[in-house]
């Protein structure tokens, strides 16, 4: 039987939390030896993953947002295969936990522990690793600019009602992005490059998406007249727009822009005119549901005739 040790690394506005404290509790009573640390400030991440790893800890468990997932995953990912990744999703949006379909409930999310560890990919763009996706443009935007205090309120509804407050500051950008046997190129709205499957609070921007098949699914909501004009009716709608997209499914994608494009990385703002994302295979093992909807075969997709 494996050992039952693991180390919680938690977000530091989750200490008080107490239906985490339960689930630990709980977890120790089952015989586990299971540490906790917070995380204060950038790095933290880092050190803790590599103390961690020095501690003999095979699992380790991320307390916290898509950020949080993000930091963790990358760290661990730079010492591949010490160690096994377990959610324990905390955040306003938690996108890539609600697509594997981890249990949002701290205790559930626990159960997982016992669940055998899945190789999964990751993305990554200019050295920087992402775990769930990397949205472009309007949308990447509204994630960023949403405030901290909204998502108290209004939870995943808060991105959308961000977006529709900040209509008028939508603009089209022009891009161009080629990959294997791929090439697009006009003015787009938005762009996803999806190892997981939404982003934004639950906007299903690359719903073929498989975390375990080597490929990055790239979404692109193209910008001609009249979808910029009829968007904020969509976006009432709930971003009800999936058959104007343009998708693909590629081990890596290049991107130019006439003018810097704005990413958002799990949270993580990056800019740039010219940037190649990759997928890198098997890079992380995680613990997920034995049916979760990130497994799996990759299904067909439709690629721009």
């Amino acid at each position: 039987m494996a050992e039952r040790k693991a180390l919680l690394i938690l977000h530091g506005k989750q200490a008080l939390n107490e239906d985490v404290r339960a689930a630990v509790q709980d977890r120790r009573a089952q015989g586990w030896t299971l540490d906790v640390r917070l995380t204060w400030e950038a790095g933290d991440a880092q050190r803790l993953v590599d103390e961690a790893l020095a501690a003999g800890h095979t699992r380790i468990i991320a307390g916290g947002g898509d950020g949080t997932l993000r930091d963790i995953a990358e760290a661990m990912a730079a010492q591949a295969g010490q160690a096994s990744l377990v959610l324990m999703p905390l955040g306003t949006a938690n996108d890539f936990a609600r697509a594997a379909g981890v249990p949002l409930e701290p205790a559930q999310a626990l159960d997982l522990l016992d669940a055998e560890p899945r190789a999964i990919d990751l993305g990554e763009v200019g050295g920087q690793v992402f775990l769930n996706m990397a949205t472009g443009g309007f949308g990447s935007q509204v994630t960023a600019n949403t405030s901290e205090d909204l998502k108290k309120v209004l939870g995943g509804a808060a991105y959308l009602f961000t977006g529709l407050s900040r209509f008028s500051e939508l603009h089209a950008a022009y891009g161009e992005l080629n990959g294997p046997d791929f090439q697009w190129s006009g003015d787009l709205l938005a762009l996803g490059i999806g190892n997981g499957r939404q982003a934004g609070g639950g906007h299903e921007l690359c719903p073929q998406a498989l975390a375990d098949d080597g490929l990055l699914d790239i979404s692109i909501l193209p910008a001609p007249q009249e979808v910029v004009g009829t968007l904020k009716s969509l976006l009432t709608d709930g971003f009800g727009i999936d058959n104007l997209f343009v998708r693909a499914r590629l081990p890596w994608v290049e991107i130019k822009v006439a003018e810097g494009l704005y990413i958002n990385l799990d949270g993580e703002p990056l800019e740039g005119d010219s940037l190649r994302f990759s997928a890198r295979p098997a890079a992380l093992r995680v613990h997920l549901p034995v049916d979760s909807p990130l497994l799996g075969s990759p299904a067909a997709i439709n690629r721009p005739g």
